[in-house]
This record gives structure tokens, C-alpha cells and sequence, in this order.
């Protein structure tokens, strides 16, 4: 499953999840320590935006998360995901290099990064608002090996992402994933 087809999942399910919450559920926390609801959605989006520019070979603007509002921006949010999915798609998107978050890369390995990204933050997402989230078991086995294969020490030892956390001895193969991410997984 190359990275366009592992987006064409991912993206659509975060945009279904984002229908799902509710106003009150906005500043609730999520398993990213460092994100409530409504910064993960934050985050998304502003990330989600400066990452359609960088694929369509374009120097991205600074972008702000959006004020603060008092419902869930679900309108914006599908935008960003689509106008994401669309660049990544566009002609030459995934074999250019990309001035990225991690120094540069060919895109269709910062694509595999974004993908990994959203399937977390999806799990984030559901887990903090009481969701279900079965993504495909094939999305999760190939986002999974590109991520113990391209996640590296230093990587973590930067900040880019936490240290692997134990998942319980019945995890699945995405709980192990979001362990592998830094989440606690069911407690433990």
C-alpha cells in the first residue's frame, strides 16, 4: 500500500471522526499529552495546510490555527483534509524532495510520516471522545512497519516523538503501534 492509497484511508476517517465529536467534548484531553481535542484539531489543520504546499512544490505561508470557536470545525477540518489529499495526488507530488519538519525528504516517504501521523492522531482522537476506530488491519500493517523502520533514536531524542511506551500484553496491532508512538494504551 504505497502512501497515496494509505492517505485516501486515513484522511477520510479523520474527517468522519471530526463529524463525531461534540462542542462540549472540545477541550477534553487526549492521550496526546500534549494536546486537548481542539489542539489536536489545531494541529491537524495547520499541519494538514503547510504540508499541501510543501507537495505541490510551493513555499508555504506561516499558518495559524483558526480562532477560537465555539463549535467543532468539521467544514474546515474535511477542507484541509481534502486539499491535502489532493496535493498529495497532484503530478510529481510523492517523488520530489520536501523541505519537511525532519530536514528533507522524498515525499512519498513524508507522505508515509503524514499517514502515520493521522492514524495516531485518529486514535487520539476516538480514544478522547469515546469513539470507535477500526482502521483497516493492511493500513495498520504498513504504517506500523514504515514506522519502527523510520522512527529513530534521534528522532525521539529531538522532541519529533516520544519514547515507546509498554502496551498491555493483549494490545493489538494498533494499540502496539500508538505504544510504539508514546501513548498509553487502555491505562497501563
Amino acid at each position: 500500500m504505497d502512501a497515496t492509497e494509505q492517505l485516501n484511508h486515513v484522511l477520510p476517517d479523520l474527517t468522519d471522526t471530526v463529524r463525531r465529536i461534540q462542542v462540549m467534548q472540545m477541550n477534553d484531553p487526549t492521550p496526546c499529552s500534549e494536546f486537548t481535542v481542539h489542539g489536536v484539531l489545531d494541529h491537524m489543520m495547520v499541519g494538514a495546510a503547510t504540508f499541501t504546499y510543501l507537495f505541490r512544490g510551493e513555499e508555504p505561508p506561516t499558518i495559524e490555527p483558526p480562532a477560537v470557536y465555539g463549535w467543532v470545525p468539521v467544514k474546515e477540518f474535511g477542507e484541509a483534509m481534502d486539499d491535502l489529499l489532493d496535493a498529495v495526488s497532484s503530478p510529481g507530488a510523492t517523488e520530489r524532495t520536501l523541505p519537511t519538519p525532519m530536514g528533507d525528504l522524498p515525499g512519498e516517504t513524508f507522505a508515509r510520516f503524514v499517514a502515520f501521523d493521522g492514524l495516531i492522531h485518529g486514535w487520539d482522537l476516538t480514544t478522547a471522545t469515546g469513539q470507535p476506530y477500526d482502521p483497516p488491519e493492511e493500513l495498520v500493517a504498513t504504517v506500523d512497519e514504515f514506522a519502527r523502520a523510520a522512527i529513530t533514536p534521534d528522532m525521539r531524542a529531538a522532541g519529533m516523538f516520544a519514547a515507546p511506551t509498554e502496551p498491555p500484553a493483549d494490545a493489538d496491532r494498533l494499540e502496539r503501534l500508538v505504544a510504539f508512538s508514546g501513548r498509553t494504551v487502555r491505562g497501563e
